[in-house]
């Protein structure tokens, strides 16, 4: 295959994909090849499919994809959490598919180019993350994800991301510092730090939770502004990192803890630890001034009793997250929770989704409310002509939460954050001026 000849990309998942996904691109482009998200060009020979596994919907999407490719004659490279899922079956499944690469395989991304023929699956899954490697990011903007770690030492009961992404792995301190500097050079203001559990950062590498450290060090580059944390497991939370919360300037006060559950039992049967979840709120609420809590619970889960959910229901109405995401049991073979009986109707998963989701948009709708009048901190994501611009305010994680209509007739720019006054709200959006 001649070099500069284009590869297409198609991305599924979360945001810890979307980085696996410009990293392969960024090998691709520094051997040469030019990489487009536009797979129906015809000078698009070669698709990139990276895929999800997480639960079933996500797998529909990723397969949806493939066949449309096969459609449309591409040469088509399925990688990620699918071909990790089900490996050699996958292959026996999709003979037209011309490679497969495991989530712990991108680095033989070039390899499977230059292939008719590849297959680059680990058994044994175990991520390490390509310090030389430099992302060729597919959105640049205001923000960006740097993933701090993969894998996970957790078993949680539904969850198939040990499997298919191995042991925590940290990486070093002062790799993730550079990569953040780069990508300051780039304008981005906004780092938003992922991983499978970000609280249990630094564990492998520093034999304690170590997301403080990496915090202060994040806290001293200049041209960074904001620094969110996502999936911050609740068992880690450190008096320590509570402190990085409350000290450090640049690390926005937005916490994203998702809980799962309320009831012991149900957490029990998670397999998850049973924290005293009550308790760590109130505390991050009294010592974390004006911190915003975001979290995501699981109904449906196998067993789920009317009185468990409930406990659930209840545990929401008192707590008043300031965001909230609710979805419904997925079961997936090879989990603990697959063989767990009762299973729940879909009728019902779905109507205490739907119960839940009802009574945070009424709980959101007082929270925003309380922004009415109020000066805050936001960041350009869009300017339009005609005086108006989208922002999202230190209250708002980016693609899923919240954003802020602002009023203004000064020139403003993507990245640049401002300060506005909150003049009208909803129960997810706010409208301000400058």
């Amino acid at each position: 295959m001649k070099k500069k000849t284009k590869i297409g990309i198609i991305q599924h998942g979360c945001a810890k994909n979307l980085v696996d996904t410009e990293l392969m691109l960024g090998m691709l482009e520094k051997a040469g090849y030019q990489t487009t998200l536009d797979v129906e060009d015809n000078d698009v020979k070669t698709v990139i499919i990276n895929t999800c596994s997480f639960i079933c919907d996500a797998e529909k999407e990723s397969v949806e994809s493939i066949f449309n490719m096969i459609v449309l004659g591409k040469k088509i490279i399925v990688t990620g959490c699918l071909p990790q899922k089900h490996k050699h079956e996958l292959q026996k499944l999709l003979g037209e598919v011309s490679g497969f690469i495991g989530t712990c395989d991108i680095r033989d991304i070039v390899k499977a180019v230059e292939s008719d023929s590849f297959y680059s699956v680990s058994e044994n899954p175990c991520y390490i993350y390509p310090e030389d490697v430099e992302r060729a990011q597919i959105t640049v903007g205001s923000s960006s994800y740097i993933k701090i770690a993969d894998g996970c030492n957790y078993s949680c009961g539904y969850c198939v991301i040990p499997a298919l992404r191995g042991k925590y792995k940290s990486r070093k301190i002062e790799d993730i510092v550079k990569e953040a500097k780069n990508l300051a050079k780039k304008g981005v203001a906004e780092i938003v730090l992922i991983a499978q559990d970000t609280t249990s950062y630094g564990i492998d590498l520093y034999k304690k939770p170590s997301l403080d450290k990496l915090l202060e060090e994040l806290n001293k580059i200049d041209d960074i502004e904001w620094i969110r944390v996502l999936y911050a497991y609740p068992t880690n939370f450190t008096q320590g990192l509570i402190n990085a919360y409350k000290n450090f300037d640049k690390v926005v006060k937005y916490i994203d803890i998702p809980l799962q559950h309320s009831h012991p039992e149900v957490l029990k049967r998670m397999r998850r630890p049973v924290v005293d979840q009550e308790e760590l709120i109130k505390k991050l609420r009294k010592e974390i001034p004006n911190v915003i809590i975001r979290t995501t619970f699981i109904v449906g889960y196998p067993g789920e009793t009317e009185e468990e959910f409930e406990h659930l229901y209840n545990f929401v109405k008192d707590m008043k997250f300031d965001r909230l995401g609710v979805f419904e049991y997925s079961r997936e073979k090879n989990t603990y929770s697959y063989s767990l009986k009762p299973q729940i109707s879909v009728k019902i998963k779905h109507q205490r989704k739907n119960k839940i989701l009802k009574l945070q948009k009424q709980i959101s709708k007082e929270n925003n409310l309380n922004f009415i009048s109020k000066r805050i901190q936001c960041i350009i994501e869009e300017v339009h002509n005609d005086g108006t611009a989208i922002g999202r305010s230190y209250a708002d994680a980016p693609e899923v939460d919240g954003l802020v209509y602002i009023r203004t007739n000064e020139y403003l720019t993507p990245a640049q954050i401002v300060e506005v006054k909150v003049i009208g709200a909803d129960s997810y959006d706010l409208v301000a001026k400058l």
